[in-house]
Protein backbone atom coordinates (compact mmCIF):
# COMPACT_ATOMS: atom_id res chain seq x y z
CA UNK A 1 0.00 0.00 0.00
CA UNK A 2 1.20 3.70 -0.69
CA UNK A 3 2.52 5.35 -3.66
CA UNK A 4 4.35 8.13 -4.48
CA UNK A 5 4.08 11.19 -7.38
CA UNK A 6 0.41 10.56 -8.74
CA UNK A 7 -0.68 11.96 -11.81
CA UNK A 8 -3.76 12.69 -11.06
CA UNK A 9 -4.61 16.08 -11.09
CA UNK A 10 -7.23 16.59 -8.04
CA UNK A 11 -4.57 14.61 -5.99
CA UNK A 12 -2.08 17.50 -6.98
CA UNK A 13 -3.89 19.83 -6.43
CA UNK A 14 -3.91 19.15 -2.55
CA UNK A 15 -1.27 20.92 -0.21
CA UNK A 16 1.97 19.01 0.03
CA UNK A 17 1.70 18.21 3.77
CA UNK A 18 -2.31 17.01 3.38
CA UNK A 19 -0.94 14.79 0.23
CA UNK A 20 1.80 13.44 1.27
CA UNK A 21 -0.80 12.37 4.62
CA UNK A 22 -3.20 11.32 2.39
CA UNK A 23 -0.98 8.84 0.17
CA UNK A 24 0.19 5.48 2.17
CA UNK A 25 -3.80 4.90 2.12
CA UNK A 26 -3.78 4.48 -2.02
CA UNK A 27 -3.07 1.22 -3.91
CA UNK A 28 -1.93 1.84 -7.49
CA UNK A 29 -4.53 -0.50 -9.81
CA UNK A 30 -4.71 -1.23 -13.45
CA UNK A 31 -8.10 -0.87 -15.71
CA UNK A 32 -8.71 -1.99 -19.02
CA UNK A 33 -10.55 -1.05 -22.07
CA UNK A 34 -14.04 -2.71 -21.86
CA UNK A 35 -13.87 -2.85 -17.83
CA UNK A 36 -17.09 -2.33 -16.12
CA UNK A 37 -15.71 -1.26 -12.58
CA UNK A 38 -19.74 -1.41 -11.16
CA UNK A 39 -23.14 -1.25 -12.38
CA UNK A 40 -26.22 0.64 -11.15
CA UNK A 41 -26.70 -0.60 -7.59
CA UNK A 42 -23.08 -2.01 -6.86
CA UNK A 43 -21.80 -0.88 -3.28
CA UNK A 44 -18.78 1.56 -3.62
CA UNK A 45 -16.23 -0.09 -1.79
CA UNK A 46 -13.55 1.79 -3.52
CA UNK A 47 -12.75 5.56 -4.42
CA UNK A 48 -10.54 5.89 -7.34
CA UNK A 49 -8.50 8.88 -9.11
CA UNK A 50 -7.78 7.88 -12.61
CA UNK A 51 -4.25 8.97 -13.39
CA UNK A 52 -4.64 7.62 -17.33
CA UNK A 53 -7.06 7.10 -19.71
CA UNK A 54 -10.51 7.85 -20.19
CA UNK A 55 -13.95 6.11 -18.38
CA UNK A 56 -17.83 7.20 -18.79
CA UNK A 57 -20.46 7.19 -16.37
CA UNK A 58 -23.46 5.58 -18.11
CA UNK A 59 -26.91 5.72 -17.14
CA UNK A 60 -29.25 2.59 -17.72
CA UNK A 61 -32.69 2.56 -18.73
CA UNK A 62 -35.44 0.15 -17.19
CA UNK A 63 -35.30 -1.20 -20.51
CA UNK A 64 -31.89 -1.65 -21.23
CA UNK A 65 -30.93 1.78 -23.15
CA UNK A 66 -27.79 2.71 -22.15
CA UNK A 67 -26.19 6.81 -22.24
CA UNK A 68 -23.24 7.93 -21.57
CA UNK A 69 -23.69 11.21 -18.41
CA UNK A 70 -20.12 11.99 -18.59
CA UNK A 71 -16.86 10.82 -18.54
CA UNK A 72 -13.78 11.44 -16.89
CA UNK A 73 -9.89 10.96 -16.58
CA UNK A 74 -6.72 12.25 -14.91
CA UNK A 75 -8.63 15.39 -14.06
CA UNK A 76 -11.52 13.36 -11.65
CA UNK A 77 -12.49 10.44 -9.39
CA UNK A 78 -14.95 8.21 -9.23
CA UNK A 79 -17.57 8.14 -7.56
CA UNK A 80 -18.83 11.42 -6.61
CA UNK A 81 -21.31 10.02 -4.72
CA UNK A 82 -18.55 9.28 -2.16
CA UNK A 83 -17.91 12.55 -1.46
CA UNK A 84 -22.20 12.93 -0.40
CA UNK A 85 -21.93 9.96 1.50
CA UNK A 86 -23.86 7.43 -1.06
CA UNK A 87 -22.72 3.96 -0.93
CA UNK A 88 -24.24 2.39 -3.94
CA UNK A 89 -23.35 3.51 -7.35
CA UNK A 90 -26.32 5.15 -9.23
CA UNK A 91 -24.04 5.09 -12.62
CA UNK A 92 -22.58 2.20 -14.60
CA UNK A 93 -18.68 2.66 -14.73
CA UNK A 94 -17.13 2.02 -18.04
CA UNK A 95 -13.73 1.85 -18.89
CA UNK A 96 -13.32 3.65 -22.75
CA UNK A 97 -9.13 3.62 -22.57
CA UNK A 98 -7.14 1.74 -19.84
CA UNK A 99 -4.55 3.21 -17.74
CA UNK A 100 -3.32 3.20 -14.08
CA UNK A 101 -5.50 4.31 -11.20
CA UNK A 102 -5.30 5.39 -7.48
CA UNK A 103 -8.01 3.32 -5.07
CA UNK A 104 -8.74 3.94 -1.39
CA UNK A 105 -11.48 1.95 0.64
CA UNK A 106 -15.00 3.69 0.87
CA UNK A 107 -14.05 4.09 4.66
CA UNK A 108 -10.63 5.21 4.58
CA UNK A 109 -11.80 7.76 2.56
CA UNK A 110 -14.47 9.23 4.05
CA UNK A 111 -12.09 9.04 7.34
CA UNK A 112 -9.74 11.36 5.00
CA UNK A 113 -12.68 13.60 4.07
CA UNK A 114 -13.65 14.12 7.91
CA UNK A 115 -9.64 14.63 8.70
CA UNK A 116 -8.98 17.05 5.78
CA UNK A 117 -10.91 20.15 5.00
CA UNK A 118 -8.87 20.58 1.93
CA UNK A 119 -9.90 17.17 0.31
CA UNK A 120 -13.04 18.30 1.16
CA UNK A 121 -13.50 21.56 -0.24
CA UNK A 122 -11.34 20.29 -3.14
CA UNK A 123 -13.89 17.27 -4.22
CA UNK A 124 -17.25 19.18 -3.55
CA UNK A 125 -15.67 21.90 -6.08
CA UNK A 126 -15.13 18.96 -8.83
CA UNK A 127 -18.72 17.05 -7.62
CA UNK A 128 -19.79 20.82 -8.77
CA UNK A 129 -17.87 20.65 -11.73
CA UNK A 130 -19.67 17.18 -12.66
CA UNK A 131 -23.10 18.39 -11.82
CA UNK A 132 -22.32 21.13 -14.67
CA UNK A 133 -21.01 18.73 -17.11
CA UNK A 134 -24.19 16.27 -16.28
CA UNK A 135 -26.31 19.78 -17.24
CA UNK A 136 -24.54 20.01 -20.10
CA UNK A 137 -25.11 16.69 -21.64
CA UNK A 138 -28.76 16.63 -20.81
CA UNK A 139 -29.00 19.95 -22.80
CA UNK A 140 -26.73 19.17 -25.98
CA UNK A 141 -29.04 15.96 -26.31
CA UNK A 142 -32.18 18.17 -25.95
CA UNK A 143 -30.79 21.24 -27.59
CA UNK A 144 -28.15 20.17 -29.97
CA UNK A 145 -27.29 18.76 -33.54
CA UNK A 146 -25.78 15.23 -33.49
CA UNK A 147 -23.00 17.35 -35.07
CA UNK A 148 -22.38 19.69 -32.90
CA UNK A 149 -22.92 16.56 -29.71
CA UNK A 150 -20.03 14.96 -31.27
CA UNK A 151 -17.66 17.72 -31.67
CA UNK A 152 -18.31 18.34 -27.98
CA UNK A 153 -17.72 14.60 -27.09
CA UNK A 154 -14.14 14.34 -29.30
CA UNK A 155 -12.92 18.42 -27.44
CA UNK A 156 -13.63 16.06 -23.82
CA UNK A 157 -11.88 13.06 -24.88
CA UNK A 158 -9.02 15.40 -26.08
CA UNK A 159 -8.85 17.30 -22.90
CA UNK A 160 -8.42 13.91 -21.53
CA UNK A 161 -5.74 12.07 -23.70
CA UNK A 162 -2.36 12.83 -23.81
CA UNK A 163 -1.89 11.31 -27.57
CA UNK A 164 -3.41 8.08 -26.65
CA UNK A 165 -5.75 6.02 -28.94
CA UNK A 166 -9.24 5.75 -28.02
CA UNK A 167 -10.78 2.74 -29.70
CA UNK A 168 -14.50 2.35 -29.61
CA UNK A 169 -17.44 0.52 -31.93
CA UNK A 170 -19.71 2.78 -33.57
CA UNK A 171 -22.33 1.28 -31.25
CA UNK A 172 -20.23 2.62 -28.22
CA UNK A 173 -20.24 6.13 -29.97
CA UNK A 174 -24.01 5.98 -30.26
CA UNK A 175 -23.94 5.42 -26.43
CA UNK A 176 -22.00 8.77 -26.09
CA UNK A 177 -24.27 10.61 -28.53
CA UNK A 178 -27.61 9.45 -27.63
CA UNK A 179 -28.39 8.13 -31.52
CA UNK A 180 -28.33 5.85 -33.91
CA UNK A 181 -25.03 3.99 -35.05
CA UNK A 182 -25.75 5.26 -38.98
CA UNK A 183 -26.04 8.74 -37.82
CA UNK A 184 -23.21 8.36 -36.33
CA UNK A 185 -21.07 8.14 -39.38
CA UNK A 186 -22.93 11.12 -41.00
CA UNK A 187 -21.89 12.61 -38.52
CA UNK A 188 -18.26 12.01 -38.23
CA UNK A 189 -17.93 12.38 -42.29
CA UNK A 190 -19.92 16.35 -41.73
CA UNK A 191 -17.24 17.07 -39.64
CA UNK A 192 -14.34 15.94 -41.79
CA UNK A 193 -16.20 18.49 -44.30
CA UNK A 194 -15.97 20.93 -41.95
CA UNK A 195 -12.08 20.33 -41.80
CA UNK A 196 -11.99 19.77 -37.76
CA UNK A 197 -11.07 16.08 -38.28
CA UNK A 198 -9.58 13.70 -40.15
CA UNK A 199 -11.19 10.35 -40.70
CA UNK A 200 -10.19 7.20 -41.90
CA UNK A 201 -10.98 3.88 -41.37
CA UNK A 202 -11.01 3.19 -37.73
CA UNK A 203 -9.44 6.26 -36.78
CA UNK A 204 -10.62 9.92 -36.32
CA UNK A 205 -7.53 13.01 -36.30
CA UNK A 206 -8.24 16.28 -34.70
CA UNK A 207 -7.02 18.40 -37.32
CA UNK A 208 -8.64 22.00 -35.94
CA UNK A 209 -9.40 22.00 -32.36
CA UNK A 210 -10.50 25.96 -32.70
CA UNK A 211 -13.14 24.41 -35.87
CA UNK A 212 -14.32 21.94 -33.06
CA UNK A 213 -14.76 24.20 -30.32
CA UNK A 214 -16.64 26.14 -32.80
CA UNK A 215 -18.91 23.61 -34.42
CA UNK A 216 -19.73 21.94 -30.56
CA UNK A 217 -20.89 26.13 -29.35
CA UNK A 218 -21.91 26.66 -26.32
CA UNK A 219 -22.63 22.80 -25.59
CA UNK A 220 -18.87 22.61 -24.42
CA UNK A 221 -17.00 24.93 -22.04
CA UNK A 222 -19.03 26.20 -19.23
CA UNK A 223 -17.73 23.36 -16.99
CA UNK A 224 -14.62 23.19 -18.12
CA UNK A 225 -14.00 26.53 -17.16
CA UNK A 226 -15.40 26.06 -14.01
CA UNK A 227 -12.74 23.47 -13.64
CA UNK A 228 -10.13 25.82 -13.68
CA UNK A 229 -11.40 28.26 -11.88
CA UNK A 230 -12.20 26.41 -9.24
CA UNK A 231 -9.74 23.45 -9.17
CA UNK A 232 -6.83 24.74 -12.01
CA UNK A 233 -5.68 23.71 -15.73
CA UNK A 234 -7.93 21.46 -17.51
CA UNK A 235 -8.41 22.18 -21.51
CA UNK A 236 -6.17 21.84 -24.36
CA UNK A 237 -4.86 25.11 -26.14
CA UNK A 238 -6.85 25.18 -29.89
CA UNK A 239 -4.58 23.00 -32.89
CA UNK A 240 -3.77 25.68 -35.06
CA UNK A 241 -5.32 24.51 -38.72
CA UNK A 242 -3.08 22.22 -40.89
CA UNK A 243 -1.91 25.25 -42.76
CA UNK A 244 -0.38 26.49 -39.80
CA UNK A 245 2.06 23.86 -39.67
CA UNK A 246 2.35 23.62 -36.28
CA UNK A 247 4.32 20.01 -35.70
CA UNK A 248 1.80 19.64 -32.62
CA UNK A 249 1.03 15.30 -32.32
CA UNK A 250 -2.25 15.05 -33.10
CA UNK A 251 -4.58 13.39 -31.07
CA UNK A 252 -5.95 10.16 -32.27
CA UNK A 253 -9.01 8.94 -31.60
CA UNK A 254 -9.88 5.22 -33.04
CA UNK A 255 -13.28 4.72 -34.32
CA UNK A 256 -13.56 0.68 -34.75
CA UNK A 257 -16.78 -0.26 -36.95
Amino acid sequence: MGVSSPRNRLLQALPPSELEQLLPQFERVQVQRGDILWSVGDPLDFVYFPEAGLSSNVAVTGEGRRIEVGCFGSEGMVSTASVLGVDRATHELLVQVGGPWLRIGAEAFRDALRSSPALHELLLHYTHTVMMTVSQTAMSNGAYSVEERLARWILMAHDRLEGNDLSLTHDFLSIMLATQRSTVTLAIQALEGYGAIQAKRALITVRDRGMLCDLAGSSYGPAEATYERLIGQFRKSPTPSPSEGTGRDATVIAVRS
